[in-house]
């Protein structure tokens, strides 16, 4: 049997910040959420989150999350007191089982490094250990002359000898639960912070001759803590970039790996290209030979095959077809069905609307809470006026419409099928069908009109 222990009741004094360290964010998703995502991929029988400072907030942030038990470490008294706040929810523990510690600050640790670390703890005990050039304040990984694990010592408390080790802990480790419930009741707080160390169960480990296995990880950033904006800022260009590397060896275009960002998942179909500054939220599918130009923001959205989404364009919550064109600075808002061939241009913004195939408003125009057909033309300038102050109401444009320039449809109201409404309409009753509908006050010319001159003084 299994057991997740997160611990995540850490101040972060050096966050600067009222939240809690742990629901800051790494690529849009708390640094927490992120480690929880890997740890379900182990299928464990108990995940159990150890949480203490702003665990009102962190308990409100994961209470959709039912799989997740919580133990409390008020006051927090090192990584030792912290599982022994655990340890009454291990399951295994007068049985086969093992458990597995990670940290809620350190949370790009990879699925096959895990593994790895279960695999060789085999029973007994197995910590994840990296080599560092500079090793400076990590707890140093000891051995005797035949290269076993004898003990872990902190920096604090390491001799000059030791201080010069370069292999150091990382905080992860899989124990048998049995041992470790017993070895936690062992450990003490004599050491120079006055804490109970959870490392002090390696030298246990040693002295029951258990053998104890060590793993590294693939990629730096596995290990990465975040105690503060520098070092959260820099495990995010970290992450970033072995994103971009996944999206490379996928095939995807990207004009600069280093100005690229995913704030979610990102699935992209064959010869897709995406220029510098583009972001990705939520959950966005590019199809094939998709082209985004530099800067726009795709949230939620789903593009189809052939279409380009120009410069500086936001998409959001949108469903696009297949070789439409969209921006630049065009803005599609939550709703928005836009069909194939479809063609919205700059400073256009669509909300709740659905447009058939190759219908055009290529400049200036709004479209909201609209049921637009095929071969609709909307003219520059033009708007639904979709909001009475209270109710939302639609429009209704048939296929092969003409909508003039600078006209105001205020719905309800249907524009019939090869309609034509003449610029500068207000419309505020149905259009009939193939006809030309315009409303304006007769043109005049005022043949006495001067234009006012300044006063002198």
């Amino acid at each position: 049997m299994l057991n997740i222990v997160i611990l995540a009741a850490g101040m972060g004094k050096r966050m600067q910040s009222e939240r809690p360290k742990v629901l800051h964010t790494i690529a849009g998703q708390p640094m927490l959420f992120h480690l929880l995502k890997t740890a379900r991929a182990l299928n464990p029988d108990r995940l159990i989150v150890v949480v203490g400072h702003g665990q009102e907030e962190i308990r409100a942030a994961l209470a959709d999350q039912p799989d997740i038990l919580f133990a409390d470490q008020t006051p927090q008294l090192g990584t030792g007191h912290a599982v022994m706040q655990a340890a009454g929810q291990l399951v295994g523990g007068d049985e086969a089982g093992a458990t597995l510690v990670l940290y809620g600050d350190v949370p790009l640790v990879q699925v096959p490094t895990l593994q790895a670390l279960l695999a060789a703890s085999d029973g007994g005990l197995a910590l994840l250990t990296e080599t560092l050039t500079d090793p400076t304040g990590y707890g140093r990984i000891v051995r005797n002359e035949a290269g076993h694990v004898v003990a872990i010592v902190e920096e604090k408390d390491a001799s000059t000898t030791q201080r010069a080790i370069q292999e150091v802990n990382t905080g992860m480790l899989v124990a048998s639960t049995p041992a470790l419930k017993q070895w936690l009741g062992q450990i003490n707080n004599q050491n120079a912070q006055g804490e109970y160390y959870l490392t002090d169960i390696i030298g246990l480990a040693a002295q029951a001759k258990v053998e104890i296995n060590t793993v590294a990880p693939k990629f730096a950033f596995e290990t990465q803590g975040v105690n503060s904006r520098l070092q959260q800022a820099s495990l995010e260009r970290q992450w970033q970039s072995e994103l971009a590397r996944q999206q490379l060896v996928a095939g995807v275009a990207l004009a600069d790996p280093q100005r690229f960002d995913v704030r979610g998942t990102l699935e992209c179909g064959r010869d897709v290209f995406i220029d510098v500054g583009c972001v990705f939220e939520g959950h966005v599918v590019l199809g094939n030979n998709v082209v985004i130009e530099p800067h726009c923001v795709i949230r939620n959205a789903t593009i189809g095959d052939g279409t380009t989404v120009k410069a500086y364009s936001h998409v959001e919550q949108a469903q696009v077809g297949a070789q439409a064109q969209i921006g630049p600075y065009a803005r599609l808002r939550p709703g928005t069905v836009l069909a194939d061939q479809v063609h919205v241009g700059n400073f256009v913004e669509i909300k709740n609307s659905v447009i058939g195939r190759s219908s055009k408003a290529n400049h200036l125009a709004y479209v909201g809470d609209a049921d637009v057909g095929q071969g609709v033309n909307i003219g520059a300038g033009t708007i639904t006026c979709n909001y009475d102050g209270v109710n939302k109401h639609r429009t209704v444009i048939e296929d092969d419409a003409f909508i003039g320039s600078d006209t105001q449809l205020v719905a309800p109201v249907r524009v019939g099928k090869g309609a034509t409404l003449g610029a500068g309409t207000t419309l505020t009753q149905d259009a009939p069908a193939h006809k030309l509908t315009i409303s304006r006050t007769a043109q005049t010319t005022l043949e006495s009109w001067q234009r006012p001159t300044k006063k002198s003084k």
